[in-house]
């Protein structure tokens, strides 16, 4: 028996994570995928600029990207993980949203000229409801970490 399952050609850059996502900008946190397993785990990256909309706000004299923002694009890692293992499996694409988050851990500040390393592993799905596990690092330390639950909207 074949394989018949679409090959991923890396990296995936930003005008195919937009296909995949419905987030824009300002809210797409997702610049790259440099590595994914289907079903299993995904490395991606975010370019943090100071042309970034929250800087503005956040803080004017000492920029600090939200940590909220951290979870997002954790979150979003995570999305494209289940629809590029969806494709890998030949399902249709559907549409998650994150329902849960839980032992989140802030370790250092991210600040303009940052790269966020996004690693999510898929631990397990469950009523079509993803957990993950995911972190985000910058020059190889951690930065953020959480468990995140995502659930596809028909759930």
């Amino acid at each position: 028996m074949t394989d018949t399952a679409p090959q991923i050609t890396l990296p995936i850059d930003s005008a195919r994570i937009q296909e995949m996502l419905p987030h824009r900008y300002p809210f797409l946190l997702v610049d790259r995928v440099v590595e994914v397993e289907p079903g299993k785990r995904i490395r991606a990256l975010k370019n943090v600029t100071r042309n970034e909309p929250f800087f503005d706000g956040h803080f004017p004299n000492k920029p600090v990207m939200p940590g909220v923002l951290i979870i997002e694009a954790m979150a979003q890692a995570g999305g494209l993980l289940t629809q590029l293992s969806e494709q890998a499996s030949a399902c249709d694409n559907k549409q998650y949203f994150l329902v849960k988050v839980d032992e989140v851990r802030f370790s250092r500040m991210v600040v303009p000229g940052d790269q966020l390393v996004l690693e999510v592993e898929l631990r397990r799905t469950l009523r079509r409801m993803g957990f993950y596990s995911a972190r985000a690092l910058v020059d190889g330390e951690e930065a953020a970490r959480a468990e995140i639950v995502c659930a596809d909207r028909s759930a």
